[in-house]
């Protein structure tokens, strides 16, 4: 068994879809990043890849190549499933964290869940999804607001 977390934050900006755990969300404003700056998918695939020890989101697809501009989330996350597969691991577990004051996320956190189970080819009750706001307190980058996701991810061995 190997254990893994992962961790992305992007600021908030007009202009832009936001999306989050695969799925568009309603929003005034979307996340600023390189790909479509899904928080969720990208704390996943840093989450296994760290159980993978195969470094992180940013040396496998880094931000200053082309090909990856306006990339979905969901397609770098296929990569590293992948990467798992061919190391002989599978996901037993995934446990998400999301940090935003807003929009309320209570709605499409099992629609979250079902888009990920989904393409891992995972169960659903094998992923779980959590929303918390900061309470009131500031949660900005530079100065914007913004909305951040931890992930941890439980990998075994496959079955022969």
């Amino acid at each position: 068994m190997r254990i893994g977390l992962g961790f992305d934050i992007h600021p908030l900006v007009p202009g832009r879809k936001l999306i989050l755990g695969g799925i568009t969300i309603p929003h005034t404003r979307g996340l600023l990043g390189h790909s479509d700056a899904d928080v969720v998918i990208h704390a996943l695939c840093d989450a296994l890849l760290g159980a993978l020890g195969q470094g992180d989101i940013g040396e496998h697809f880094p931000d200053t190549d082309p090909k990856y501009k306006d990339i979905s989330s969901i397609l770098l996350l296929k990569s590293v499933l992948d990467l798992m597969r061919a190391a002989k691991y599978r996901v037993c577990n995934i446990d998400v964290v999301i940090l935003a004051n807003y929009p309320k996320l209570s709605p499409y956190k099992r629609e979250m869940g079902k888009k990920i189970a989904k393409e891992l080819t995972i169960e659903e009750t094998q992923v779980n999804i959590k929303a918390s706001s900061t309470n009131g307190l500031p949660f900005s980058i530079r100065g914007k607001e913004g909305i951040g996701a931890y992930c941890v991810v439980l990998l075994g061995e496959e079955e022969l």
